[in-house]
């Protein structure tokens, strides 16, 4: 079973103790609240995200380091949505008592692995007992320059639509668990195992994207998303989608899986059309796929044919 609480959230605080960003966090774990600083000049963005088990993750199929990792990237994927830069993290963890400290300690390993790397710190949150299933609920704080977030809501009829990197990988991996139940080589599905929030690429798009969101729950319900916050319709050419390549022999994933499969956390923007997008953003290649219109649906183009794209991407309360 994990430590007693008073236990835990001392080898938390000192798991999570490191060298923030400067000015930043100026007071974390060990009070009722965190103190920090907002840059001067900026605007503070806030998100929230669960990961429950049975939902988002099975202990059976991923190690703890995986489950922690992708856990922080649900948030810091939202902020590099808005096209900001993460600064601290919460963390809220429930636990039943047949959880092993050993467990416990691997989920942070690889959460706090990847705030390192983001340069994010833990600042706080809350631990409870939990009578069967895990649930982590994460939140980060991140900051945008004043009136630099991209929002949902500014894409307009003519606009372009791009997506970074390839779609459809976690969903390939999901196939396969479900397949066989178990992976060899969790390399072989990056985006499922070590999925990697756009950040770098989501503030360089600051003043090139007319809209943004990050493709969580599918790429037709994230479109949609987008389309109903714009009150836009929009043209999707299926070849264009770029689909992953994934497994021993780097197959490339069926097209339904790059449609409407989530947790690739790639980036998904609109961007007007005399403006200059860059085939690839740090190191992310950047691929046009459609264009806005006037029309309320979204229509998928190929083969000669027209039909409609409805959102068959994840959606919770709907089984």
């Amino acid at each position: 079973m994990p430590l007693p609480e008073k236990e835990l959230i001392s080898k938390l605080r000192h798991q999570s103790a490191g060298k923030p960003r400067l000015g930043s966090v100026r007071i974390g774990i060990g009070d009722d609240c965190a103190v920090l600083r907002i840059p001067a000049g900026h605007e503070a963005l806030v998100t929230t995200d669960f990961s429950l088990e049975g939902i988002h993750f099975r202990r059976d199929w991923d190690a703890p380091e995986v489950i922690g990792h992708r856990c922080l990237t649900r948030g810091l994927s939202d902020i590099a949505a808005m096209g900001g830069e993460p600064i601290a993290a919460w963390l809220s963890l429930a636990l039943p008592l047949s959880v092993s400290q050993k467990w416990v300690d691997g989920f942070m390993r690889g959460l706090l692995r990847l705030a390192r790397r983001f340069g994010v710190q833990l600042a706080g949150g809350d631990t409870a007992e939990a009578l069967r299933d895990i649930a982590a609920d994460i939140v980060v704080l991140g900051s945008v320059p004043q009136g630099k977030a991209v929002l949902r809501s500014g894409a307009r009829p003519g606009d372009r639509i791009y997506v970074t990197g390839a779609l459809g990988g976690s969903a390939a991996a999901i196939a396969s668990l479900l397949h066989s139940g178990a992976l060899a080589r969790p390399a072989d599905y990056p985006q499922h195992f070590r999925p990697l929030p756009r950040v770098e690429v989501g503030k360089r798009l600051r003043g090139i994207a007319s809209a943004m969101i990050d493709v969580s729950d599918g790429m037709s319900t994230d479109l949609a998303h987008l389309c109903e916050e714009s009150r836009v319709g929009a043209e999707i050419n299926a070849e264009s989608i770029p689909r992953a390549r994934v497994g021993r022999t780097r197959r490339e994933v069926l097209r339904e899986a790059a449609l409407h499969g989530g947790d690739d956390y790639e980036l998904l923007f609109t961007a007007a059309k005399g403006k200059r997008v860059p085939f690839q953003m740090a190191g992310i290649p950047v691929t046009e796929i459609g264009e806005i219109t006037r029309k309320g649906k979204i229509m998928l183009m190929g083969d000669g044919l027209a039909r409609e794209l409805k959102p068959l991407g994840w959606e919770h309360f709907t089984r």
